[in-house]
C-alpha cells in the first residue's frame, strides 16, 4: 500500500513538473501613438524652417534660388555653362564646403573640414545627406551654396557643441574634380 501510494505521488509528480513554463505577458501595451505624434512633429518643425528660409530667399531679391526636388534651396556662386558633365554613381569627386547657419556665422569653416574625396553614392563617409544629394547636381569647378533644413543636415542630433538641434543651415560648396568610374 506504501508502495502505490509512492508511486501515485511520484507519477503525479512527473505529470505536473511535464508543463511547458507560460510566458510572460507584456505589462505596457503600445499603441504606436509616438511614431504618429513623431511624424506629425517633424512636419511642424519642417514648416518653420521651410517658412524662414523662404523669407531669406525673398529678402535677397539679387540671387537667383533654386528649389531641389529633393527639399533644399541652392544658388550658384560660380557656374559652368559650357561643360554637362556631372558625378554619377560611383564617380570620386573632391570638393570643399563648409557649414554656417542661416545668419550666416560660421559653424564649422572649410579648412576644418579639408578637402574631401567622395565616391558618389557608395562611400559611408559621414556627409549629412544636403550634401551628397547637392554634389550630385555640379559641374567641376563650380562653386554653389545650398540652404537645408536641418533634416537634410544634422538633423535631431546636431554638432556637438557647435549647432543645436533641430537647426537648418547653409553649406557653400566647390566642387574641385570628378573623376569618372568605368
Amino acid at each position: 500500500m506504501l508502495n502505490k501510494l509512492f508511486y501515485i505521488i511520484l507519477f503525479s509528480a512527473f505529470i505536473v513538473s511535464c508543463k511547458s513554463p507560460e510566458a510572460r505577458r507584456p505589462i505596457q501595451n503600445h499603441s504606436g501613438t509616438f511614431i504618429k505624434e513623431s511624424a506629425v512633429r517633424n512636419k511642424k518643425i519642417y514648416d518653420q524652417e521651410k517658412s524662414v528660409i523662404e523669407k531669406i530667399i525673398e529678402k535677397d531679391s539679387t540671387t537667383n534660388y533654386i528649389a531641389s526636388e529633393n527639399g533644399f534651396w541652392y544658388y550658384y556662386n560660380t557656374r559652368d555653362t559650357t561643360t554637362t558633365e556631372v558625378p554619377v554613381l560611383g564617380d570620386v569627386v573632391k570638393f570643399t564646403f563648409d557649414i554656417k547657419d542661416l545668419n550666416g556665422s560660421i559653424v564649422v569653416s572649410e579648412k576644418e573640414n579639408g578637402l574631401q574625396q567622395y565616391k558618389v553614392d557608395q562611400s559611408n563617409q559621414e556627409l549629412i545627406s544636403g550634401i551628397r544629394e547637392g554634389i550630385k547636381l555640379m559641374k567641376e569647378g563650380e562653386t554653389v551654396t545650398f540652404l537645408f533644413p536641418s533634416y537634410k543636415a544634422y538633423g535631431y542630433y546636431g554638432i556637438g557643441e557647435k549647432l543645436g538641434t533641430n537647426i537648418p543651415v547653409q553649406s557653400t560648396v566647390t566642387l574641385h574634380s570628378i573623376e569618372q568610374s568605368n
